[in-house]
């Protein structure tokens, strides 16, 4: 069984208060019914989708990060750092090519871009376009969620296919597993049982370059190797994160000595 497949076998449970169109749609896509104990599946119910298994959900909910984007707290951001650019004109322009459930997006978007977000899986598509539509009905975040666009697919394509050059691309590839797995957050747990880490970063890279953005931003461990070891012209670094920033990385193809796996 593919990753497609296997994705599309979770079960989907419909709870009360549950959104008839939403149950409609995603009932088309996923088979509804009881799931067995600890099984992975979609619940929908009146507070929207989340993710369940063994007693754990996830579900994506940008209400709870408002302490981070309302009355300027963005700017505190390491990513709004990274993302800040002098001089250019007109609205600026982001992609987010491994959106994930699009906390970073979010950031983004309250720094005032118009944020384009890619997300392959189909599960974790399906949530991350649940919490965008919540927060557009949320007051305190529908300003900055109508900045945020959610698309399904392969970002590598969708970038090659771009009419314009977008200001920014955004990489957060999945952090490889650590050793000590005990200490890796449940919701990156449940999320690595649908969705590997990247194991095609030079792929990744080339194709985000290919694109011309003004800015690469690749979101890295803060001990972590370079992606695809190519070295960026500078790094914002946290204690639990670093940015790596590559100015103009269309014009730098020819110093990334990009080793491309061959099928």
């Amino acid at each position: 069984m593919n990753e497609k497949q296997a994705q599309n076998r979770i079960p989907l449970t419909i709870g009360e208060g549950a959104d008839e169109l939403a149950a409609a749609r995603l009932s088309e896509r996923f088979p509804v019914g009881q799931p067995a104990e600890d099984e992975l599946c979609l619940r929908l119910d009146g507070e929207g989708l989340a993710l369940v298994s063994g007693g754990q959900e996830l579900r994506g909910d940008f209400t709870r990060l408002l302490s981070r984007v309302q009355n300027g707290a963005w700017q505190r951001e390491l990513l709004a750092r990274a993302a800040k650019l002098k001089g250019v004109d007109g609205p600026l322009t982001a992609v987010d090519a491994t959106a994930g459930l699009g906390e970073d997006s979010l950031v983004l978007a309250a720094a005032g871009y118009c944020v384009r977000m890619y997300e392959r899986n189909d599960v974790i598509y399906e949530l991350l376009r649940d919490a965008v539509e919540r927060a557009r009905k949320t007051p305190e975040l529908a300003e900055i969620a109508g900045r945020m666009e959610v698309l399904h697919g392969d970002s590598a394509g969708a970038m090659a296919a771009l009419d314009t050059p977008p200001d920014i691309i955004l990489l957060d590839p999945m952090f490889p597993a650590r050793q000590k797995s005990a200490l890796v957050k449940k919701k990156l747990q449940m999320i690595q049982q649908l969705e590997t880490p990247c194991t095609d970063e030079a792929s990744l890279l080339l194709a985000a370059a290919k694109a011309k953005p003004r800015r690469l931003i690749i979101k890295r461990p803060p001990k972590g190797p370079f992606l695809a070891g190519v070295k960026p012209d500078y790094s914002i670094s946290g204690k639990a994160v670093r940015f790596d920033c590559i100015a103009d990385p269309f014009g730098k193809l020819h110093t990334f000595k990009l080793e491309i796996p061959t099928e």
